[in-house]
């Protein structure tokens, strides 16, 4: 599998190391947790053949970690079983060492005032 030059520069050996296909997988996918994607986008995306990402997607789907619909995948919405997940860890850490942290006032700062709809209508 291969790297980009900025990933191989800024990770640690040992981060680099410990990163499984699954951890990368659920990682991206969980840093892009409002969209969904095809098995071959996902390779595309970490650097990793399709036939792994596909074999780690299924893994991943039989924990419930992920979800599947037609072709495409998606992170659970499931916060709790994330975070039981012990790769999640390592691989949230990388992504935010690669692509920086969440920033709580910027989201606050774009948030709507009001719930949307659906949410009022629960309530």
């Amino acid at each position: 599998m291969s790297i980009d030059r900025d990933t191989f520069e800024n990770t640690s050996e040992e981060d680099l190391a410990e990163l499984s296909v699954p951890d990368q997988v659920l990682g991206f996918l969980a840093a892009n947790d409002d969209q969904a994607f095809k098995a071959r986008e996902i390779a595309s995306q970490i650097g990793v053949d399709e036939g792994p990402v596909s074999t780690a997607l299924s893994r991943l789907k039989n924990r419930d970690l992920v979800e599947h619909k037609a072709t495409y995948w998606a992170v659970t919405d499931d916060a709790e079983r994330l975070e039981e997940y012990s790769g999640y860890e390592r691989a949230t850490a990388l992504f935010n060492e690669r692509l920086g942290t969440e920033d709580e006032e910027a989201w606050r700062e774009h948030a709507p005032e009001k719930p949307h709809s659906s949410v009022e209508d629960e309530q």
